[in-house]
């Protein structure tokens, strides 16, 4: 019976809100252009980047969340671009949002910059109400399944940087758009799931404790009318220029571990896990997430230590 009270209670948060949160990501320090675009070209290489997230392994209905991700600068120009792509599966959902972004660059100093960002995305979205429990055989709400129901939407951000400092605001998505009005001829505001405008502020800096440990702390806030404050803060360590290892914590919602491998000045790997802090551990095993980092560099590149942001 209890998880069928927690199903049914998701389901109601996550497909039948009047708000709506954007993908959820405990690495969101490695995924930064997912959420402000002028992250686009920061990294001054070409960088492409998978992950896969499975929250809340046990309960029926948990999201899935699957994202690739590639930005690159432009022939060592102030011009950044990039693209993303992320698929969510909640429930009887599924949304799948492709995202092309845009920056530029302007040197404020000899080691700051700031960069501007637009970001320009598509959003399909599908619901098989066949999937729900359905108690009152008459409703005729849930009769018709969403089929690929098309939004577009933009944003903008931006991004101060250094070598090792960083502080972004950003609103990947500034349309508040609804995803699906079934009476929308009748002017009547009935609606299933209804996009609302995100704020997103990150920041983080990179410490050296010796010459062969560094530790970066981070912060990731998340605003959104119609939810709690999302606060994620993280501190990790990058030791020998390999390995990283952190800990993490969502503000009353979960504790994170997170470990990382730089294979070769090209490649890194990584993975996180969560554990929920709320009654909701009573009914999952926890939330993994895995991701790959590829960035290729060409022989006039000169490596000296690997980007820890």
């Amino acid at each position: 019976m209890g998880r069928k009270i927690i199903r049914l209670a998701l389901l109601f948060l996550c497909v039948v809100g009047y708000a709506q949160q954007d993908s959820q990501f405990t690495q969101y320090m490695y995924n930064t252009i997912n959420v402000n675009p002028a992250y686009a070209g920061s990294r001054e290489t070409m960088s492409m980047f998978i992950l896969h997230r499975t929250q809340w392994v046990g309960l029926d209905g948990a999201p899935l969340t699957n994202t690739a991700s590639i930005h690159t600068p432009i022939n060592g120009s102030n011009i950044g671009i990039g693209m993303s792509i992320v698929s969510d599966k909640i429930g009887p959902s599924e949304e799948n949002n492709i995202a092309i972004d845009f920056s530029y660059t302007i040197p404020t100093s000899d080691r700051y910059k700031l960069s501007f960002g637009l970001k320009a995305s598509a959003n399909l979205l599908n619901i098989d109400f066949n999937k729900l429990n359905k108690y009152d055989k008459n409703d005729y709400s849930f009769d018709t399944n969403i089929d690929n129901k098309f939004s577009p939407n933009i944003g903008v951000g931006v991004y101060f940087h250094s070598d090792n400092t960083y502080i972004g605001l950003s609103a990947p998505n500034l349309l508040e758009t609804k995803h699906f009005d079934r009476y929308a001829g009748t002017g009547a505001n009935s609606h299933v799931a209804k996009e609302r405008i995100h704020y997103y502020l990150i920041a983080g800096h990179v410490f050296d404790l010796s010459d062969g440990v560094k530790f970066k702390p981070s912060v990731l806030t998340k605003m959104v009318e119609g939810a709690p404050l999302q606060v994620d803060l993280s501190g990790n360590f990058l030791i020998n220029k390999k390995f990283m290892a952190g800990v993490a914590y969502r503000w009353s919602a979960a504790v994170s571990a997170m470990v990382g491998f730089q294979i070769s000045n090209s490649w890194f790997v990584g993975y996180g896990y969560d554990l929920e802090a709320t009654r909701l551990s009573n009914y999952n095993s926890g939330s993994h997430e895995i991701f790959l980092r590829y960035e290729l560099f060409d022989k006039y590149d000169r490596i000296i230590t690997p980007r820890f942001f």
